[in-house]
């Protein structure tokens, strides 16, 4: 971050501009590489220090500290506590923001924080029921681990399900008669 010493009334040494340096790198650690420059007013009003940073930040952001002390360091450290306290904020909405752009499988992963479950019927296909034996609906599944058959029982007549279960076996639904 690039600093601009101006004096008010104050010649600004090599001293000074040294500790304003060193305080202002504690705003640089926590804002990073998005702060690009600051101005700091040094000004003398009888007894009184006073210190105005001034902090652009990436975004259009300005962030603004002013303190009055007795000294130069005291005064130099209470106004960059103050815009540490401003970028600390900044860079959580930011952070906040980030969160909010999940990528799509992780937002339907999470459970909804709703009552109400609001779930969408998609019509996968369209088929014929046919009329066929238990062996014969078996054979149609095959290997496929997510395969299912709706077919109409050839001993009762019934509409039945057959599916492949997680184990590897068979699974078969039929109405209750």
């Amino acid at each position: 971050m690039r600093l601009a010493l101006t004096g008010r009334q104050v010649e600004v040494t090599p001293d000074i501009r040294r500790m304003v340096e060193k305080k202002a790198a504690r705003l640089a650690r926590v804002l990073g590489a998005r702060a690009v420059s600051g101005q700091v007013e040094l000004r003398l009003e009888k007894y009184r220090h006073v210190v105005e940073l001034h902090v652009h930040v990436r975004g259009g952001h300005i962030l603004k500290g002013r303190a009055v002390a007795t000294s130069w360091d005291e005064a130099a450290a209470l106004a960059v506590d103050r815009l540490v306290q401003q970028g600390q904020r900044l860079k959580g909405k930011w952070q906040e923001r980030k969160r909010l752009a999940t990528p799509i499988k992780r937002a339907t992963a999470e459970p909804p924080d709703r009552t109400v479950d609001v779930r969408r019927i998609v019509r996968a296909r369209r088929y014929p029921v046919r009329t066929m034996t238990l062996d014969e609906a078996a054979r149609i599944i095959g290997p496929n681990p997510d395969a299912f058959v709706v077919f109409r029982n050839a001993d009762s007549d019934a509409l039945s399900v057959m599916f492949r279960r997680k184990d590897g076996d068979i699974g078969l639904i039929e109405p209750e008669p």
